[in-house]
């Protein structure tokens, strides 16, 4: 494990120096149930590597993370889901350390609710 800083949140949950219920793991990623879940199974997909935003992270981090989103999606049974990765607080990262949501969407009422605030063309 590379690159991690002190004061992350995500940086000690790697290091398991913060609790987490940890659910999948390979040498480059770690899954993580989401403390604050949207729906039941909403896991949180980290690199064991510390960057901000998605650009930043070596690609050999990269290569691991949407597969490792896959597999988690999978074991989470379900139908529908929704597949989140936010860069900057404009865009609602709320933890400076690229993670990927995975996050299951069993019904209308539960799950990532979006609003899509479309463009008009001149």
């Amino acid at each position: 494990m590379s690159n991690l800083l002190a004061g992350c949140q995500f940086c000690k949950i790697i290091q398991r120096l913060a609790p987490s219920e940890v659910i999948y793991e390979t040498e480059r990623t770690l899954a993580f149930l989401d403390i604050f879940p949207l729906s039941e199974g909403h896991t949180l997909v980290v690199p064991k590597y510390h960057s901000e935003f998605l650009h930043e992270l070596p690609d050999e981090y990269l290569a691991d993370l949407l597969p490792v989103a896959k597999k988690v999606a999978i074991a989470t049974g379900a139908e529908q889901y929704n597949v989140l990765q936010n860069n900057g607080p404009l865009a609602n990262q709320a933890v400076e350390h690229v993670h990927v949501h995975v996050i299951p969407k069993p019904n209308k009422e539960e799950g990532l609710g979006l609003v899509w605030k479309v463009k008009k063309k001149d």
